[in-house]
């Protein structure tokens, strides 16, 4: 089974190639930067402030940024994957490549036991490695799911989950 969730933005596969969109309300002038191939392509401006470019040259594994009004080059907010880190360029991916297997029917929701657990207050060392040695604790407990709590405090006022 194939299952794959379109989006109206971000960077999605089709038959012409990539098309590529991003909301930029405020900017003059949108380019779709592509790495590995060192190429900067115009985006053209459409209605409410969307840039949009459908480009054969990019595919799945590209790496791109969106470059704005000349300058700053930022990740793509929608992207399905930051290899190298949230500041570093996205990367096209595929999601109808992978064959999902139909065996794994999940846990009923009625005996779900959720556990919020926050990495840095759960662990001395306040790491993922940390959480992971302690996980057979939690299946002592009976818990069937972890719910992580943000990982970075984030301006706003519900940065706490």
């Amino acid at each position: 089974m194939r299952v794959c969730h379109d989006m109206p933005f971000g960077a999605q596969l089709g038959p012409e190639g990539v098309r590529f969109r991003l909301w930029a309300p405020a900017a003059r002038r949108v380019e779709l930067s592509l790495e590995d191939e060192g190429l900067l392509l115009p985006m053209e401006r459409g209605e409410e402030g969307w840039f949009e470019l459908v480009t054969g040259k990019a595919g799945p594994g590209s790496l791109y940024y969106f470059r704005i009004d000349g300058g700053m080059k930022v990740p793509d907010p929608a992207s399905r994957f930051q290899p190298r880190d949230v500041h570093g360029p996205s990367q096209v991916i595929d999601p109808r490549a992978f064959q999902w297997e139909e065996g794994w029917a999940g846990r009923p929701w009625e005996e779900a036991v959720i556990y919020e657990l926050h990495v840095g207050a759960f662990s001395p060392e306040g790491t993922f490695r940390g959480v992971k040695a302690r996980l057979d604790h939690l299946v002592e407990l009976g818990v069937t799911a972890i719910e992580l709590m943000p990982v970075a405090d984030f301006p706003g006022r519900r940065n706490w989950g």
